[in-house]
Parts: C-alpha cells; sequence; structure tokens
C-alpha cells in the first residue's frame, strides 16, 4: 500500500526538551494512533511534521515529494485539526467558513454542510458559544471540508462526550473505507484499540514502537505488558519510573 506520509530521523530541540529522532510512515486508506502520556512530544512531532514549528533535523514526505519545496500543494491534500477553535471567538462560525474555505482549491460546500448538520453545529453562533467538545467538532468539520486525502488529528476526541467520541470513530471508519488515511494523537487509548490499524508510540521525546496495532499488542502480551493498550502504557511508564528509583 502506498504511504501517503514519510517521517524520517525527525528531530525538534528545545532547551529542556529533545523530540527524536522519530520515523513512522502512514498508509493509504489507514487509520495510525499516536500515542504517548502528557508531556511525551505528540503534539510537537504533529506540528513539526507539518512545518507549524520547524524540525532541527530530519525529513518529511508527503504522498512521494518532500515537504520542503512543496508546502502549499501538501496543505491542500492533507486536513489538520489542532484541538479547539480558537480563533476569531467572537465572529460567526459562518463568517470563519467564508475566510477559510478561500484558501482551499477543492472545498466542498456539500460537505461541509453536511459535516455541520451531523455535528449540529449552529453555523450563526460564535466559538466562544460552544462547549469545548463542539469546538472540537468544528475544528474538525473544517479539515473534513476540502476533501482531504490525509487528516492529521490532535487529541480530536479530548473534551467529546462517549456517544460523540463514537460517532467520531464512526467517521474515521467511514473515511478509511473511502481511501483516505487518518493519523490522530490520543491519550483514550480504547479508541485507538476500536478503530486503528497502525500505532506510533513515543515515550520522553523517543520512539518506542511503530507498526501494526495487531502485532504490537501480541508482542507486549508475550512480554507480560498488558492485555490492553491503557496496561501497555502503563507498564512502560512504571517501568521508567522503577529504573529513576533504582539508580
Amino acid at each position: 500500500m502506498t504511504d501517503v506520509l514519510e517521517v524520517r530521523g525527525l528531530r525538534k530541540e528545545y532547551p529542556a526538551f529533545t523530540l527524536g529522532p522519530v520515523s513512522f510512515s502512514v498508509e493509504a486508506g489507514s487509520i495510525m494512533g499516536f500515542i504517548g502520556r502528557n508531556g511525551a512530544g505528540k503534539t510537537t512531532t504533529l506540528k513539526s511534521i507539518l512545518n507549524i514549528v520547524h524540525p532541527t533535523a530530519g525529513e518529511i514526505r508527503y504522498f512521494g515529494a518532500a515537504l520542503a519545496g512543496n508546502e502549499s500543494a501538501v496543505k491542500q491534500r492533507v486536513g489538520y485539526a489542532g484541538g479547539a477553535v480558537d480563533w476569531y471567538p467572537r465572529r460567526k462560525i459562518r463568517d470563519i467558513l467564508d475566510v477559510t474555505r478561500r484558501f482551499y482549491e477543492n472545498w466542498d460546500e456539500a460537505a461541509n454542510r453536511k459535516y455541520l448538520d451531523a455535528f449540529s453545529i449552529d453555523p450563526e453562533k460564535t466559538p466562544r458559544e460552544l462547549s469545548e467538545g463542539m469546538r472540537v467538532k468544528l475544528n474538525l468539520a473544517i479539515a473534513l471540508s476540502h476533501r482531504a486525502e490525509l487528516l492529521i488529528l490532535d487529541e480530536p476526541t479530548s473534551g467529546l462526550d462517549p456517544v460523540s467520541r463514537e460517532e467520531l470513530l464512526d467517521i474515521f471508519r467511514l473515511l478509511r473505507d473511502r481511501g483516505t488515511a487518518v493519523l490522530f494523537s490520543t491519550h483514550i487509548t480504547s479508541d485507538l484499540e476500536k478503530c486503528a490499524d497502525h500505532i506510533t508510540y513515543i515515550k520522553q521525546g523517543r520512539l518506542v514502537a511503530t507498526g501494526r496495532l495487531s502485532e504490537f499488542m501480541e508482542e507486549q502480551a508475550r512480554l507480560g505488558a498488558g492485555a490492553d493498550l491503557e496496561d501497555i502504557m502503563v507498564w512502560y511508564e512504571k517501568e521508567d519510573l522503577r529504573e529513576k528509583l533504582a539508580d
């Protein structure tokens, strides 16, 4: 299957934190879950692969072409939602959408109306009038409205009630069936077990594992790490704590 995203040797250095090297790839028509505890570097990774923050090192390729030199064309084909919408909090949503649609050659107005309706978003409201969960839905609706071939989502299920989360996972599965790839970070590991094909796991900025979710789970079960993703993450983090206390 063709890779729509390739990340090779990604590094981002801050005075008190270093991410990387991180390498992974996302296949067309697949869902990859990106996990790690708070502060592990998930958001830094996602922003780096989109050049929202500038990586220190590494190569990022989308659809077989380097991001460098092709950023504008790449972002026409990629949807990104990085948490709740917080720009123009006092402007009506219809005005925000009117500005946003002008940036995308493939903006699909019918799809936008469909997602607004499905998510029960009133375009006459302002973002500040929405709950946190509804703001996440609005950001996702915008990302889905320009026929993106790859969705990169940072904690998209955060703040959503269980029913809304399940609806969102259904959308991910439907998009996968239509050939769209989804890369999303989350701390709700049960969501990944319901829909993800692959997983990338980082801890303290370092890559722990990347590959098929089923194979990762089988390997961890053999190691005695646990029977589900939450157990596995707790096992890894406790192991790190035990090592620190033993020093």
